[in-house]
């Protein structure tokens, strides 16, 4: 398992070659994102991730899920996607 975290600043095709990278070794990528400007770029890196995965004949599987991060000593929630080739 890799965790890949998102914000809203990450440029959703750099994430996207992150996630493909992951997936290729046969692992799972949970990719994580809190606020809706992250959970944004982070659904366009998986979407934009597929395509770089299905010309090798494999599909994506995503679980979204919440998960709850301590930042600066405060608990916030987040999303956090689990991705997974078949």
């Amino acid at each position: 398992m890799e965790t890949l975290k998102v914000s809203a600043k990450s440029n959703p095709k750099s994430v996207a070659g992150a996630i493909a990278a992951v997936l290729r070794e046969g692992k799972e990528a949970h990719v994580h994102a809190i606020g809706a400007g992250a959970v944004n770029q982070a659904v366009k890196a998986i979407a934009i991730a597929h395509g770089y995965l299905a010309p090798n004949g494999k599909n994506i599987v995503t679980v979204p899920a919440f998960v709850d991060v301590e930042i600066d000593g405060e608990e916030r929630t987040g999303m956090k996607f689990i991705v997974r080739a078949s």
